[in-house]
């Protein structure tokens, strides 16, 4: 922000459903009477809509035919890209950090989840590299947890393997995210203070695990849209759960725990089960249900306004992204004419958080050809 404020004016946008752009929360979507009103109005809440809010709030800002410049880092940059698509005149030029969309026909998502669950694998076996103590403490929960069909957490849910697992969401996929799972794991366990007393997972340990998903709770929008912001005019049917399914017992928890090998936590993955094991998802079950079985989503993309684009793009592409694909971007970019890439392993997907002053730098030199194309 600092960097940028040095030669521009920045507005930042509550996309719609967050922020104060009316808020999508479990409140406000139980004034919906059925599960059915709730898909009929959620399925106004992504890129494209997006896309056509900024043009509305560029064209009140700005005087007449003015364009603005926008940055997009993650789901920011599958907007920008959208943007590209449906409204180019627009757009001055585009940042993107972390966020090229996959741009195939249909849903992209079982695409996207049979690279994104390798890239996880990965960060599974470089965490426990870095810790291997960890290994059979989180064996240790496991079995714990199987045994007792879940613990109750402090506000009502319970914790199964496959909740346990969702920690690799934060955990696994951002800077200084192996440190806090570690320490986290770290209070696993109550201390014994009397001899033969029953073993306990700690409080703390409890709510900490809640905290970190707390975001299922605060803004369930993520959750019962997340898959579809890879679907055109095809339904995602549960793509994560399914390519899961695929690998067969690769991410079975308990399996893992059982026979002494290395429980791997999941990353941004929805699994339809998630509606009934986090208590503040169970209410928008059935609304899940429909939406991922919607197949007439609406384009996000035009490829031939891509492929004759004329507004200047940056992209930082990170090489060990464990969110967005660096595969499946590298395709994207050579739909896109004129594209400049910066292909980096220095960060991983929160890069715009650890050292966003160099990162806007470099993207602004691409774009004023101070970095000469090779």
């Amino acid at each position: 922000m600092k960097k940028a404020c040095e030669e521009y004016r920045v507005i930042l946008l509550d996309q719609r459903g967050t922020g104060l752009s009316t808020p999508l929360t479990p409140t406000t979507l139980s004034q919906f009477t059925s599960a059915k009103q709730q898909a009929s109005y959620l399925q106004h809440f992504r890129a494209d809509n997006i896309v056509r809010d900024a043009e509305y709030v560029r064209s009140r800002l700005l005087p007449p035919g003015e364009r603005w410049n926008i940055l997009g880092q993650s789901f920011g940059g599958f907007c920008a890209v959208t943007y590209l698509s449906l409204a180019p005149a627009g757009l001055r030029y585009v940042l993107l950090t972390g966020g090229l969309p996959p741009l195939g026909d249909g849903c992209t998502a079982d695409t996207v989840y049979r690279e994104c669950y390798k890239r996880v694998a990965l960060q599974n076996a470089k965490f426990y590299s870095r810790f291997p103590q960890d290994e059979e403490v989180v064996r240790s929960i496991v079995r714990h947890l199987a045994e007792e069909g879940g613990v109750a957490m402090p506000s009502g849910g319970i914790l199964t393997p496959r909740v346990l697992q969702l920690l690799g969401l934060s955990g696994l996929g951002s800077a200084g995210g192996f440190e806090r799972l570690h320490y986290l794991l770290e209070r696993a366990w109550d201390p014994l203070l009397v001899p033969d007393a029953s073993v306990r997972l700690s409080h703390t340990f409890l709510r900490m695990v809640e905290i970190w998903l707390l975001d299922f709770d605060t803004n369930p929008l993520y959750a019962l849209l997340h898959e579809s912001i890879y679907c055109q005019g095809a339904a995602s049917n549960w793509a994560a759960q399914r390519v899961r399914e695929e690998l067969g017992d690769q991410f079975d928890a308990v399996k893992a725990a059982t026979n002494g090998q290395k429980v791997l936590f999941t990353g941004e993955m929805i699994f339809p089960w998630m509606f009934d094991d986090l208590k503040t998802l169970q209410p928008f079950k059935e609304v899940a249900e429909i939406l991922a079985k919607k197949e007439d989503w609406p384009p996000l993309y035009d490829m031939t306004t891509l492929r004759n684009n004329k507004v200047p793009v940056a992209a930082a592409v990170y090489y060990e992204d464990m969110y967005v694909s660096f595969k499946l971007s590298e395709a994207s970019a050579a739909e896109i004419k004129g594209i400049r890439m910066w292909v980096t392993n220095e960060y991983m997907h929160s890069g715009i958080r650890e050292d966003g002053p160099r990162i806007l730098d470099h993207l602004f030199d691409l774009l004023k050809g101070k970095l000469l194309l090779r």
